[in-house]
């Protein structure tokens, strides 16, 4: 068997690149201890969307938790959700923040109701998706909420926000902490107004390919690698906290959570 791919694109701004090539070299080296086989020494860039995710020879990713319901629903496996240490986290789970500008007057939510979001991603569960069911808890309207433009990315909403060409947008909270820990200029002339609800954060996950003997095997040497203590430097500069194993519906909670949004008259915003 030829050397298979792998990749950790979510979070993975240039800044840390040097910590999660470390923390996947480590992750590398757990995996074949564990035995399995043609494990990938290096990472592949960029390597995230679905061409990628449903690639024969992928053996390791992560991916946002929509697509995993969605499109890659039976095509992938999930091995397990890392914890983050991020303002908006709890465990496996996490939110997105709503970005206002610093020096806007609104203080709840519902005030901006008729204004103009950034949104990074149609098929993003942080970005969109979890914005549609905040505005669900709005109750009843007449008409959409807000209109909606695609920026491309959460650091791209952010700067729209600080420069006032959009009013607010919703970004994954460990994207947030991220640039704000590395990159502060990135989130400058911004605030957190409020989060949205928690939902499971994003999964690692293995190829189709995989049998249940080689899932358990990397579940195996992912645990060794989350309580490795030569790793502990790299998953600090990454914010990873730990790990947690769940049931492979666990994300079904997205659908739940969409499909009373749906219910409410909260239809895609794009």
């Amino acid at each position: 068997m030829a050397e298979r791919v792998a990749s950790l694109p979510m979070y993975d701004i240039p800044e840390v690149a040097a910590a999660t090539d470390a923390w996947w070299a480590g992750i590398a080296r757990h995996l074949a201890a564990a035995g399995v086989a043609n494990v990938p020494s290096g990472l592949s860039r960029p390597g995230e969307g679905a061409e990628f995710w449903l690639r024969p020879d992928m053996l390791f990713s992560q991916t946002c938790g929509y697509p995993l319901v969605t499109e890659l629903a039976g095509e992938v496996r999930l091995l397990a959700i890392p914890c983050y240490d991020a303002p908006g986290c709890d465990g496996a789970d996490y939110t997105s923040l709503i970005i206002v500008g610093s020096d806007a007057s609104w203080q709840e939510f519902g005030e901006l109701r008729g204004r103009i979001c950034a949104v990074n991603s149609v098929g993003s569960w942080s970005g969109h998706h979890a914005l549609r069911v905040l505005i669900a808890r709005e109750g009843a309207q007449d008409g959409p909420f807000c209109k909606a433009v695609v920026s491309g990315s959460h650091a791209a909403s952010i700067a729209a926000v600080a420069a006032g060409h959009v009013d607010f947008a919703a970004v994954d909270c460990v994207t947030h902490a991220t640039l704000a820990r590395y990159r502060p200029a990135a989130i400058a002339g911004t605030r957190v107004l409020c989060r949205t609800p928690a939902m499971p954060g994003l999964p690692l996950i293995a190829g189709k390919a995989a049998r249940e003997g080689e899932l358990a095997a990397m579940r195996e040497g992912l645990a060794a690698a989350f309580g490795d203590p030569e790793l502990a430097e790299a998953r600090k500069a990454l914010g990873i906290a730990g790990l947690e194993f769940l049931g492979e519906n666990e994300h079904e909670r997205l659908l739940a959570a969409l499909e009373r949004a749906e219910t409410a008259g909260v239809g895609p915003l794009l």
